[in-house]
């Protein structure tokens, strides 16, 4: 930067220094001067040094989004959202996985530190239970906006998906459907959102169809599922209904059934809590209780906007469920 500066100063016949304020614009630098700068810098094709004016400012314009993996279509969806909204207001974004990985986690949460992130979005990692290197963040000014998996302790900024509405939705679509023995798929247990979604979804079963049978599986990823259901479908109490919690667990429910060459929905029906687009890859089309990654984005943008500004922002927020009927059910 400084050669080119140079360049300009001589161009002009002014010091490096009143070059270097009339590009930002300083008051005690005449507004002819500031435009003949501008004007000589532009047809020089002059760039400011980014990372030295981030030394200088401390400012990046620079956003941080740490997920477990990026081959995930929600977590897909949630990062265009993030994007589409940051490009908006100036903001670039920098996006990094932990692989469900502490060590990996923390050494991320260092690197965004260092690279000055303004804001980070956070989902932890499955084994996550110490927030201290979350915390530092948070302690320099560099505000967490958490996502889908969130902390269990408080504190910290969140935005989610109405877990526990869409649980009660997908339970009473299948009390609806009057199944009774049901083989209910869930994510890692030590997580809040796997907690809270089969606790909703069992508490629904109590109250409104005790005498349904359930069986409560954590399969957390496609393989694990299939080896899961084709156990349960192979075996002598057959479940008429598979609830899938999520995206990776339709998938390898699906590639059981289809495996048995089983029909959806004569042979055993299908529900799952999906962002939406798996469930239209198949036939009959899923029914799925929609839980938007992309409108989570949207959300979470708000809320880490609102932060940076300094203005009053709720420290949890959730984006709303509802069912999408498929013919699978």
């Amino acid at each position: 930067m400084q050669s080119t500066l140079k360049k300009l100063s001589e161009a002009l016949g002014i010091s490096i220094s009143t070059v270097s304020r009339a590009l930002k614009d300083h008051p005690d630098i005449s507004a002819a001067t500031r435009a003949k700068v501008k004007e000589l810098a532009a047809a020089m094709e002059y760039e400011p040094n980014s990372y030295a004016v981030q030394l200088r400012t401390k400012r990046s314009n620079l956003l941080g989004i740490l997920i477990p993996s990026i081959d995930n279509y929600f977590y897909d969806s949630f990062i265009a959202a993030v994007e589409d909204e940051a490009r908006q207001y100036g903001y670039s974004v920098l996006i990094m996985q932990s692989r469900d990985d502490v060590a990996i986690e923390t050494a991320n949460l260092n690197f965004f530190r260092k690279n000055m992130v303004m804001g980070l979005f956070a989902t932890v990692s499955i084994a996550t239970e110490e927030y201290a290197p979350f915390r530092k963040l948070e302690d320099q000014k560099i505000p967490i906006v958490f996502f889908d998996r969130v902390p269990e302790v408080s504190g910290f900024h969140s935005v989610c998906l109405a877990d526990e509405d869409a649980a009660r939705i997908a339970a009473e679509a299948i009390i609806e459907k009057k199944k009774k023995n049901v083989l209910a798929l869930f994510g890692h247990p030590h997580l809040s959102i796997s907690k809270i979604r089969r606790d909703t979804f069992l508490k629904t079963f109590k109250e409104k169809s005790p005498s349904t049978k359930i069986t409560v599986d954590y399969t957390e990823q496609s393989a694990p599922s299939k080896e899961a259901t084709l156990a349960a479908l192979t075996s002598d109490e057959k479940p008429d209904v598979v609830f899938c919690m999520g995206d990776m667990i339709l998938v390898g429910v699906m590639k059981a059934i289809h495996e048995l060459n089983l029909r959806v929905p004569e042979d055993v029906a299908v529900i799952s809590i999906s962002n939406g687009f798996i469930p239209g890859m198949y036939k009959p089309v899923i029914t799925y209780v929609e839980t938007s990654g992309y409108k989570l984005g949207k959300l979470a943008f708000s809320q880490m906007y609102g932060r940076l500004k300094n203005e009053e922002v709720a420290e949890n927020v959730c984006v709303p469920s509802m069912l999408v009927k498929g013919a699978s059910l």
